[in-house]
């Protein structure tokens, strides 16, 4: 997400009367405000691309373990090394732009549960708004910035991505609000993040009455005052959520560290390695993310999965692929060189690795996704290597494989890991896995997936055909998946 999208609960309906939270399990902070001056409303959605490489355009980021013996034995011969693998599957959709990060799903063995109350109103809400969606957030931002203008220097000047990212965080909450496993995850992260803009918890009722008085103008076919109790409970334990998980990050951490660019590798003419050092520690585990902001374009805020485990000198390094339209990402690849300064968010993603299980991994990284898939990799080996990891490296062309050389270099040193590269014009990987499936079982592995949201989509759907249950599949980009999880 790039800019704060606030909710909140203050004076904000048409008719000017407040919306009243009362009796609810959550509030923000009993309806009063705390810290200080109001901030943006934090878009209800993450990730990204989870982003890693800015893959979006910008306007013109307790399962229960299958515990074997041992680790799976490395069979040397039968599975392919290194050799790329021309993957002729039909054409799909495009790659979309990942963007950022999220919960893994809920264990399949959860007993499927009736949706609440709550939850039937809010979806029926977001059924009714979805062919004018344009148009209610539109008039979401004119009420929020017309009834507190001090916000609007909180946002990006364009508007535009800001107004897809909020829609997106609604369809999250909407589809996640009855597993709050998944969803409080999702929302602290929010909430963390969202400490980079200056939001702040008085901030959050503004945006709250904002988002109810365009809900009741433009979803008047099914509002009544039973579907506005559920739209104010739920708005309620969101920005709770998001309000506790940033007061409690405050104690700890800074909002934003400034961090010196040291290294900037052109590795293809639109991808490029830039490897930063930041101002004081700064703590993160391999298949995380940051979101990243540069001088040229203030207030915008890109998400780029960090490249490699933590190191001890405590450089950071991301890969970025300029795309067209991309204002961040454009500006890293071609104009930000040694001695630049710019600014990065907290951590944030749930691909990690559990380091205290014995599965081994399946991953697959697409384009600039391959980033985290190598942090992983040194993860995997900083703790051991005790446990095969597979990796599938997926790109358009033999030319967009920029990361092949590091990947075979690692390859020679850690016999557990085998890296098969795929050149597929529409960077996906069903029929390379069918294809190369019988090198399994898989039913010891765990799955990570980063890269283009089209590719992440198909990628699911194979591994779900090739029997991975969904608490075994990890990636971030949840906001982006909202539409297959239906």
């Amino acid at each position: 997400m790039d800019a704060p999208a606030g909710m909140s609960a203050g004076n904000g309906r048409p008719d000017g009367r407040a919306i009243r939270a009362t009796a609810q399990p959550w509030s923000v902070h009993g309806g009063q405000p705390s810290g200080g001056p109001p901030g943006p409303l934090p878009p209800l959605s993450p990730g990204t691309s989870r982003p890693n490489a800015e893959q979006q355009a910008a306007p013109a980021d307790p399962d229960s373990p299958v515990r074997r013996s041992g680790p799976r034995a490395v069979r040397p011969g039968i599975r392919p090394q290194l050799s790329i693998v021309r993957d002729t599957a039909d054409p799909g959709d495009a790659p979309e732009a990942r963007q950022a990060p999220t919960a893994p799903p809920a264990p399949e063995t959860a007993p499927i549960a009736p949706p609440s109350r709550d939850a039937v109103l809010v979806r029926r809400t977001m059924a009714a708004v979805a062919p004018v969606a344009d148009q209610l957030i539109s008039y979401f931002y004119a009420l929020l910035f017309v009834r507190h203008p001090a916000l609007r220097p909180m946002f990006p000047v364009a508007m535009d991505l800001q107004r897809d990212r909020l829609v997106k965080a609604l369809l999250t909450a909407a589809e996640h609000m009855d597993d709050p496993a998944v969803l409080s995850g999702y929302l602290r992260d929010l909430g963390r993040g969202h400490r980079r803009y200056g939001t702040q918890s008085f901030h959050y009722p503004a945006v709250g009455e904002a988002l109810i008085g365009a809900l009741t103008r433009y979803a008047a076919e099914v509002w009544d005052a039973d579907t506005e109790a559920a739209w104010v409970r739920t708005y309620t334990t969101i920005s709770g959520i998001m309000i506790d998980a940033a007061a409690e990050d405050e104690r700890h951490h800074p909002a934003w560290w400034d961090a010196q660019v040291v290294s900037h590798d052109l590795r293809t003419p639109e991808v490029a390695v830039v490897t930063l050092r930041p101002d004081r520690p700064y703590p993160f585990l391999a298949g995380q993310y940051t979101a990243v902001e540069t001088p040229w374009w203030p207030r915008v805020w890109r998400h780029y999965s960090f490249a490699g485990a933590p190191r001890a000198d405590g450089l950071l390094t991301f890969h970025v692929k300029a795309v067209p339209a991309g204002w961040v990402s454009g500006a890293l690849v071609h104009r930000a060189r040694p001695g630049d300064v710019l600014r990065i968010g907290p951590p944030a993603g749930s691909m990690t690795a559990d380091h205290a299980s014995d599965r081994g991994l399946l991953c697959l990284g697409g384009g600039t996704g391959i980033a985290p898939i190598t942090a992983l990799v040194e993860d995997v080996a900083q703790h051991g290597g005790r446990r095969p990891v597979e990796v599938f490296y997926g790109a358009r062309s033999d030319h967009d494989l920029y990361a092949l050389d590091t990947l075979r270099r690692l390859q020679r040193g850690y016999p557990w890991l085998s890296v098969l590269p795929v050149v597929d014009a529409d960077a996906r990987f069903p029929r390379a896995l069918r294809r190369w499936g019988r090198y399994g079982p898989w039913d010891g592995f765990d799955a990570c997936l980063s890269g283009p949201a089209g590719m992440i989509r198909n990628g699911v759907e194979e591994l779900h055909a090739l029997g991975f249950p969904a608490r075994r599949i990890l990636h971030d980009a949840v906001e982006d998946l909202v539409p297959y999880a239906y």
